[in-house]
């Protein structure tokens, strides 16, 4: 069994009280795959459900440290979806690619990853494929993948269909080979080359896990390298 640090997402209760919170498909897909959980904390004082990327402080060294004792505990961390990033996300993927941890994105891990040392910048989506699908039982649109990459190497596919749950596209940075697009032309999955795996998907392999094998393949071997 490996070890994987996931960090909790921010949202609200019904009575509008913040949480933090980590999904139930993630939890239970890696958990199926082998993986044992370590909820990864935020670790400044603030909401962070309730505080704007530009109002938080900078994070101190003694929050660096906070960080980096989860990471010592660690063999891999994934980026769930979510609504939002925050400084902490941004030093947590640094810290990461830096340590050459395994790393995957999901979703919105994805988007993290392509604002990497740069600023976010996300673009709403206007094509005619639906990129936000209304049920998890279902795969919506097709994919195209590079070769020479590696989740062509996880998957020995150069087009599979993959479910969507984005209302915004990414562009490509310094930093990450884009290596997976939709037809409409926007990014769907980017990778770190000389990096044991960094790899970040714009759809949820952990929501198609048991259904769907190429999404089997990519969480099962992402636990794999971790191992």
């Amino acid at each position: 069994m490996c070890i994987i640090g996931i960090p909790l997402k921010y949202s609200h209760l019904n009575d509008g009280r913040p949480i933090l919170y980590l999904g139930e498909r993630i939890r239970r897909t890696i958990q199926k795959a082998g993986g044992f959980i370590i909820p990864i904390v935020q670790v400044q004082d603030v909401f962070y459900s309730d505080t704007r990327y530009n109002e938080f402080n900078e994070l101190s060294e003694e929050d660096k440290k906070n960080i980096d004792k989860y990471l010592n505990m660690v063999d891999g961390v994934i980026f769930p979806g979510g609504f939002k990033i925050t400084p902490f996300d941004k030093y947590l993927l640094e810290e990461c690619i830096k340590r050459d941890i395994p790393t995957l994105g999901i979703c919105l891990g994805m988007q993290l990853m392509s604002c990497y040392k740069d600023d976010f910048k996300v673009y709403p989506n206007g094509t005619d494929i639906n990129h936000f699908q209304e049920s998890d039982d279902l795969l919506s649109h097709e994919v195209v993948i590079k070769k020479d990459s590696l989740l062509y190497d996880i998957l020995k596919k150069e087009s599979i269909m993959v479910n969507s749950f984005h209302r915004f596209h990414v562009s490509s940075n310094d930093y990450f080979d884009v290596c997976c697009k939709s037809s409409d032309g926007y990014i769907e999955a980017m990778w770190m080359k000389n990096k044991k795996f960094v790899l970040g998907i714009q759809w949820h392999p952990e929501i198609s896990y048991d259904f769907d094998e190429n999404s089997k393949k990519i969480i099962d071997y992402f636990i794999d390298i971790c191992k």
